[in-house]
């Protein structure tokens, strides 16, 4: 008799697989029948923590690229962006859609007349079936909103927020620039405002002066508030950072890989079943990264998190 696997014992219900987490990829399945690419893209965007409205030099972790490291070189006009990596994923994958992710920097910090164009192309972009545009939830201006809600009515849309923690004490450590509380006005207005967008949020792991309990108490707020999505990133040390200095002098001490497994597991057991997870870990440009070194096996990570899940029984949202 055949034994049963792990995906035949799986008891989570938003799963068709051994994964005991409602991951992306499940999602896009479900949503659109197949395989979908997300494509990074960066519009030249900058950050009211860089520009001086708030802050300079932007969080303590941040690189030059503002989280656009994997995106094409940003004086590329966008389309061209697109169509040069659309080819070669296409290359390697069948897919049966795209998402064009304006990822770098803060994606609503502009001019209506800056912001108008570009949203207005991203629902005519060959194979776009949704789009997902990253910024920070101080950066929801009226007419930033306005735009939003015209282009969620035209196309699926994600908005990404920014939060990595509820921690104010650790906020101000990162040069965050911003409050939980700051936060929240924000995520709440996007939530009236554009109620058609699906919400993200992404959460750092790993920050100066934070244990598990910080971890943790971030991953069940983001639940209890109701993001639509939440990512999970390993906290990175990049060259030319802030942060690579504190590590350089002995001040900072990255996670170890089975500190951050078995955090991140514990995590997932605070966030609502229907949460769809984005991602668990991050990745660092490997001419950039200092530290961690064993974050380079990315899918070695997310395997021992899986493995952690199915040792201890424990499927998303089973500790609510």
């Amino acid at each position: 008799m055949k034994r049963p696997t792990q995906r035949d014992t799986n008891p989570f219900p938003y799963s068709d697989s051994h994964k005991r987490y409602h991951t992306f990829d499940y999602y896009l399945r479900q949503r659109y029948g197949g395989k979908c690419a997300v494509i990074p893209l960066d519009a030249g965007f900058t950050c009211p923590n860089i520009d001086g409205t708030k802050g300079v030099g932007g969080c303590i972790y941040c690189s030059s690229r503002g989280s656009g490291d994997f995106a094409s070189a940003p004086d590329l006009p966008i389309a061209e962006q697109y169509a040069e990596q659309t080819a070669k994923i296409s290359e390697k994958w069948s897919c049966v859609g795209f998402i064009p992710y304006l990822q770098a920097h803060s994606n609503t910090y502009a001019p209506k007349e800056r912001l108008a164009p570009l949203y207005d192309l991203l629902p005519t972009l060959p194979g776009a079936v949704a789009a997902h545009i990253a910024t920070r939830a101080d950066c929801l201006f009226p007419d930033a909103l306005s735009l939003l809600r015209k282009l969620s009515e035209q196309i699926d849309l994600t908005v990404e927020l920014g939060l990595q923690t509820v921690s104010d004490k650790t906020a101000e450590i990162i040069n965050r620039r911003h409050s939980f509380g700051d936060f929240k006005a924000g995520f709440d207005l996007l939530r009236a405002e554009v109620p058609r967008a699906r919400i993200c949020v992404h959460l750092i792991d790993g920050l100066p002066g934070e244990g598990r309990e910080e971890m943790l108490a971030s991953a069940r707020t983001v639940g209890e508030i109701g993001a639509d999505e939440v990512k999970i990133h390993l906290l990175h040390v990049l060259r030319n950072t802030p942060l690579a200095d504190l590590y350089s002098r002995g001040e900072y001490v990255p996670m170890t890989k089975e500190d951050y497994v078995a955090a991140v597991a514990e995590q997932l057991t605070l966030l609502p079943p229907r949460c769809v997870i984005g991602r668990l870990t991050g990745d660092g440009a490997r001419d950039q990264l200092l530290a961690p070194r064993w974050s380079r096996a990315k899918l070695a990570v997310i395997d021992a998190i899986d493995r952690t899940l199915y040792r201890n029984g424990w499927t998303q949202g089973c500790r609510l």
